[in-house]
């Protein structure tokens, strides 16, 4: 049974949250969150913050065990870009584009072989 949870308009961009993403995919989700609390980057808390959920959509709307979880699919997409300006020397700006990503997850029951 697949168990999904997204996340939107999180403030880092696609590429720096796929690094992450890239890490804890194929994981058991236990051992991922484990993993993602140690990991340096921003955009691990995030992906923590998403994974826990999911496993917590799992156990109260399916009644799934914590420990059977791995993570199937993980990947982060681009969100809207937010255009920012800056002042510059002489009168001028300078713009700035802040960018917004997309995370889903996707946990899967490992099945017993």
């Amino acid at each position: 049974m697949q168990v999904k949870a997204k996340t939107r308009f999180l403030p880092i961009s696609s590429q720096k949250l796929a690094l992450v993403c890239d890490k804890v995919r194929g994981m058991g989700a236990e051992e991922a969150l484990v993993v993602l609390d140690y990991m340096p980057q921003k955009g691990a808390e995030l992906v923590r913050k998403t994974v826990a959920s999911a496993m917590a959509n799992a156990e109260n709307n399916f009644e799934l065990q914590r420990d059977d979880l791995f993570i199937a699919e993980i990947w982060s997409g681009e969100g809207p870009r937010l255009k920012r300006y800056k002042a510059g020397a002489r009168g001028r700006y300078k713009p700035r584009v802040r960018r917004l990503s997309h995370l889903w997850v996707t946990l899967e029951e490992r099945e017993d072989i």
